[in-house]
């Protein structure tokens, strides 16, 4: 029996704000929490803090107990596969009890003596977080560059190190966003920075080694806000290519790599509805795109000398039910990732047309995916595979013979055997009649279909990111307890094709909301769960998702994690000096106009809490996030302990040293899943329910 005194949660203060937009007035009694600086506004967060440990005491064994089983089953000492480009074999590898990789190369032969381009431990020495973001080596394999983030905010600098010598050079690239991509000279590279207030990527420079940043030239500069920049290179070596993307506009500009001072030349000139990819094969750019009325997407060709769309010509036609989502050029191969039924493939096509097939998979429910493919002129393909119960597998493919080769299998230490489990794909109906797909697992011999096992319900849903079932050697502490996993693949996302995307964004983004309530019931009425025992997680956009439905349907979910979430959206939209605001209009509705204004306003979770029992809530939260503000998750916590009607737990973990992510390291962010899952099992199993009162905590 705890102390009173020890476990009253901290009642933040109310300071009304009065928000007014559109003759319409919201009062805001937590605004001030915006103020990252106030004392009192690192009071409260602490304060939050301790009362989630005092609270969560009870489980301090069990958190440490899964800990231990989730670092244990992760293979110490390990490394990716290598892959050959430009003479060298790359891959980095872990050493045991260190947190961070080690890049690494050989020369010519895989028996070579080893090289370490970078050791990311040592970066890391005296730092609570450290993100490498990317390492570019340039043409001649004699120069590395590599983006480091020493806060967790995406604020990046860039570093260059000679390979021959292993030393730093004196150039520093602050500021920047850790994109970037050298030209064919050697000694030029192309970078992005980022608005420094908003952090939307906005420009790109150009540097040349062995010069101070405060002489590097302004390339372009992107003055559309709704839109964002980035620089890459053609797999061939020989273009680079400036892409400004908004979620419905794209307009690409491309430079030969082997001349950095000339002209960029645009392919073809932004519009609003076109979206498109490029990259090079031979005379002509290959293009993804959605023109012509192509919703689920279309290969063209077009030739380099004159890009523009009047000459693009179809190579692979679109299809009403087959989107197509990525693609590889090699000389003599075209490989398409598309999805079918909200399923991915792998499509092989020769240039020449006459050699074309899919690659088959095993498991019903499964992701694969594009692999590490930098060499130009290769008839292999690499790609991953995964699934519920099949660990990450790294395959080489011949794509003429049909032979492949497993290179890699995620090692799952003290052993894993797929037959124990068993994963299955089923179909929930929503409310206006659409079938949506859900993805589960569960262990065999722990599972019974007679409503009484515990069950997390996964959802996400936005951006039309496709979340496919993919392995974690975590998540069997779970499985292995009798949990059932399952993946909701609701409308926003774009399992489904390009449709499923646009039934859950702007005016349509309620259909997300109710797919997941609809998963839910049928997960019940299906006899996969206990109606008393379904639980509900969903990070960032997922984090709206699962914010909005306890709002709708409190009662339909025993526990829910949201993690980071996405839950003040009227206010933020709002807000054009946040990051990310002003590229998200096409995918939320920009609230300025009356009609997304009451339409965001009608589900936004933060604006819809009212009084009334809420289930046990677990919210996380990084103070340096720099894409969900950490006061969005604060305030909702504030706002529901002051009104709901109910003393389940509410509980809002802070990590005060991290960003969107959560805690750097392979290890680090195993402590914060293992308090995630510590809860749900804890809730689960428990005759009598914890409080946040003096019973039964």
């Amino acid at each position: 029996m705890a102390n009173q005194k020890n476990t009253a949660p901290p009642i933040a203060k109310i300071k009304p704000t009065i928000l007014e937009f559109h003759q319409h007035t919201r009062t805001d009694n937590y605004f001030w929490m915006k103020e990252r600086e106030d004392p009192e506004v690192i009071d409260y967060l602490n304060k939050e803090n301790e009362f989630k440990e005092r609270c969560l005491e009870p489980t301090k064994t069990l958190q440490n107990n899964l800990f231990k089983e989730m670092k244990n089953r992760i293979k110490e000492e390990d490394s990716s596969v290598p892959y050959f480009k430009k003479g060298f074999f790359y891959y980095q590898r872990f050493e045991k009890g260190k947190e961070y990789p080690i890049h690494c190369r050989k020369e010519g032969q895989l028996s070579a003596g080893e090289s370490i381009l970078l050791d990311v431990n040592k970066l890391a020495r005296g730092k609570a977080y450290m993100n490498v973001n990317a390492l570019s080596v340039s043409p001649n394999t004699h120069l590395l560059s590599y983006a480091a983030d020493a806060v967790g905010r995406r604020i990046y600098t860039i570093y260059f190190k000679n390979l021959t010598t292993g030393k730093l050079l004196e150039d520093q690239l602050s500021e920047v966003t850790g994109n970037m991509v050298w030209a064919n000279d050697n000694k030029t590279l192309f970078y992005s920075k980022q608005d420094p207030k908003t952090l939307r990527p906005n420009r790109i420079f150009k540097h040349i080694v062995g010069k101070n940043q405060a002489t590097d030239s302004l390339v372009f500069e992107e003055k559309d806000e709704t839109f964002t920049v980035s620089v890459k290179k053609s797999k061939s070596g020989k273009y680079l290519f400036i892409s400004s993307n908004s979620t419905v506009s794209t307009e690409n500009r491309f430079l030969s790599a082997d001349q950095p001072e000339g002209d960029w030349k645009v392919i073809n000139p932004r519009e609003r509805d076109l979206e498109y990819e490029v990259d090079h094969h031979e005379d002509f750019f290959i293009i993804l795109t959605n023109a012509d009325g192509a919703k689920n997407f279309k290969l063209v060709k077009t030739p380099v000398e004159s890009p523009g769309k009047p000459n693009w010509e179809d190579l692979v036609p679109g299809r009403e039910h087959v989107l197509l989502e990525e693609f590889e050029v090699f000389r003599h191969h075209l490989v398409i990732s598309n999805r079918f039924n909200g399923l991915s493939r792998l499509e092989i096509r020769s240039w020449d047309g006459h050699k074309n097939h899919t690659i088959s998979m095993q498991d019903p429910t499964y992701s694969v995916w594009i692999g590490n493919n930098p060499e130009y002129y290769t008839d292999l393909l690499r790609y991953g595979y995964n699934s519920l119960t099949t660990p990450s597998s790294i395959y080489d493919y011949h794509m003429d013979s049909r032979e492949k080769t497993l290179m890699k299998r995620q090692e799952v230490v003290g052993g894993h055997e797929p037959e124990d489990y068993q994963s299955e794909r089923i179909w929930a109906m929503a409310a206006d009649g659409q079938e949506i797909p859900i993805s589960l697992v569960y262990k065999k011999d722990s599972f019974t279909k007679t409503g009484e096992n515990p069950l997390l319900l996964y959802g996400y849903g936005a951006y039309g990111f496709s979340t496919d079932p993919y392995f974690s050697s975590s998540r069997l502490s779970l499985l292995d307890r009798g949990i059932v996993f399952a993946m909701a693949h609701v409308r926003g996302g774009q399992e489904l094709g390009r449709h499923w995307y646009e039934e859950g964004k702007m005016l349509h983004k309620i259909n997300s909301f109710t797919d997941f309530i609809s998963c839910g019931e049928h997960l019940i009425q299906q006899k996969y769960v206990h109606p008393k025992k379904l639980f509900a997680m969903g990070g960032s956009a997922g984090g709206l998702l699962v914010g909005a439905v306890i709002n709708m349907r409190p009662d339909l979910f025993h526990g829910v994690i949201a993690a980071v979430p996405f839950v003040d959206v009227v206010t933020t939209m709002l807000d054009e000096s946040i990051p990310l605001t002003t590229g998200e209009f096409d995918e939320w509705g920009n609230p300025k106009d009356k009609i997304y204004y009451d339409y965001i306003l009608s589900y936004s979770p933060y604006d819809n809490v009212k009084p009334q029992a809420y289930p046990h809530l677990l919210v996380t939260s990084g103070f340096h996030d720099s894409q969900v503000q950490y006061w969005e998750p604060s305030k909702w916590v504030a706002k529901l302990r002051s009104l709901r009607t109910n003393d389940n737990l509410l509980l809002l973990h802070t990590n005060m040293e991290a960003g969107h992510g959560g805690a750097s390291g392979r290890f680090r962010a195993l402590k914060e899943l293992a308090m995630e899952y510590a809860f749900i099992l804890w809730l689960s199993k428990a005759e009598n329910q914890p409080r946040n009162s003096t019973e039964n905590v």
